[in-house]
């Protein structure tokens, strides 16, 4: 995980994904007063799942030097991901203590001078990808955002930015900050997926509803995810195509949302060739094959997908 000579050829099937990889601690064998270490991160998720489905990702992220680093570097390098764009650190590992509960997961972090937030700027390498991924922690938690902001930014100037703000809440993050970098994310992207939680934090003056068909009144693909109620897609001057959860007997949700932006991912990638404008029948198989691959993760414990029939 050095930094690279010159520019490499493009690869139009790989996904560049941005972001933390961190250590989850989360209730062991569903006893709330254990916790248990699993490697975790939107992004890292997102990369894994990419991997596990068939894809090329390369992952910007930033390891300690610590045994939680060297975990997570391995849960990545191990599923297939390309980490040759990432960072090593003396720095310690990012925590985050994750408190499930019925209406989805909690979190406290601890986040201040860790190696998982130290990214290097890869603006230079966003052109080469199919895609470029980017969203959660690292877009609001220094000194990690501003290279997301300007990794991002190339990227929306030379191909396809997919944004998941995956809003997170702690005392140690500036709401107002995160959520204006989070919503600077947004405008530049080309596809966005957020949970109906996320968009009434980051817009809370409109519906979740409304916010979306804002977003793609500019030419977006937008997609909103509503847990167990399913996902709904919406493109500029067409009803929107929704679709309802995979039923599953759920085990474990942590990941799930990650897992459908894998899903994502990989059938726009697959089936669209990277083109977000899709008709009303091709965004449905998108949405399904997204929520099969969600609904994978819901099913048993851990974060990783397993592929659904269908690409």
């Amino acid at each position: 995980m050095t930094d690279p000579g010159p520019s490499r050829a493009a690869d139009p099937g790989a996904v560049l994904v941005l972001g933390e990889a961190l250590v989850d601690l989360v209730p062991a064998d569903g006893d709330t007063g254990v916790r248990a270490a699993q490697p975790g991160g939107g992004p890292a998720n997102v990369a894994v799942g990419l991997a596990r489905l068939g894809g090329r990702p390369s992952f910007v992220g930033g390891f300690g030097d610590d045994a939680f680093g060297a975990r997570v570097a391995s849960w990545l390098s191990g599923a297939g991901v390309d980490l040759s764009l990432s960072r090593r650190s003396s720095l310690p590992t990012a925590l985050a203590v994750a408190d499930p509960g019925d209406h989805g997961n909690t979190y406290r972090f601890h986040l201040g001078d860790t190696a998982t937030f130290e990214l290097p700027d890869r603006a230079a390498e966003a052109g080469r990808f199919g895609a470029v991924y980017a969203g959660g922690l690292a877009a609001v938690v220094a000194p990690a955002a501003d290279a997301v902001a300007a990794t991002a930014r190339a990227a929306a100037a030379t191909g396809l930015l997919v944004v998941d703000p995956n809003v997170r809440e702690d005392r140690t993050l500036d709401p107002v900050a995160s959520l204006g970098r989070l919503r600077e994310l947004c405008s530049l992207a080309r596809v966005v997926k957020a949970s109906d939680e996320d968009l009434a934090r980051l817009w809370p003056d409109a519906s979740p509803e409304a916010s979306c068909r804002a977003l793609a009144a500019e030419g977006r693909l937008v997609v909103m995810t509503r847990g167990p109620k399913g996902a709904t897609a919406y493109v500029h001057d067409a009803p929107a195509v929704s679709v309802p959860a995979v039923p599953v007997r759920v085990v474990n949700t942590i990941g799930a949302g990650d897992a459908f932006m894998a899903g994502m991912l990989t059938w726009l990638g697959a089936e669209a060739g990277w083109d977000p404008a899709l008709s009303a029948g091709r965004t449905q198989a998108m949405l399904e094959y997204a929520a099969a691959t969600a609904a994978s993760v819901c099913a048993r414990a851990g974060t990783e997908p397993t592929a659904p029939p269908g690409v």
